[in-house]
């Protein structure tokens, strides 16, 4: 079929796919040292993006194995900081909203208890 300039489609044809076993095989093969990344790379033509994607994945238990232990605690880690950032922001929103209503009252030139009082002798004095 010719190309018809759709390169969307041609790299769509052109796109490999690997099976999880192949993919833990070589990253194996990686971790016990038996080759380095740059034999791998040349031996079964993949990027060193692709081969530390995949060491990545492994670590993290994604190819039918165990995941490590490291991998795991940078899992709890991220949760954590996002957590904390969480919190954090609601911490500030509630302080400056506390922040905004101890400062009204004295924005308008009154207290709570002044602006009840005349209320209270006003609507006396009207109803007398």
């Amino acid at each position: 079929m010719p190309y018809n300039g759709d390169r969307k489609d041609l790299a769509m044809r052109n796109q490999r796919s690997f099976s999880v076993e192949f993919k833990r095989q070589v990253i194996e093969e990686l971790l016990s040292g038996e080759s380095r990344p740059a034999q791998l790379c040349r031996r079964y033509n993949i990027s060193s993006s692709l081969l530390y994607h995949w060491k990545r994945q492994y670590s993290r238990g994604q190819f039918n194995n165990e995941p490590t232990e490291e991998a795991a605690l940078r899992d709890r880690v991220e949760k954590l900081e996002r957590l904390v950032g969480k919190l954090t922001l609601e911490n500030e929103f509630l302080k400056k909203g506390l922040q905004n209503s101890l400062s009204q009252p004295q924005r308008n030139g009154k207290s709570s208890a002044g602006g009840n009082t005349s209320s209270v002798v006003s609507g006396g004095g009207a109803g007398s």
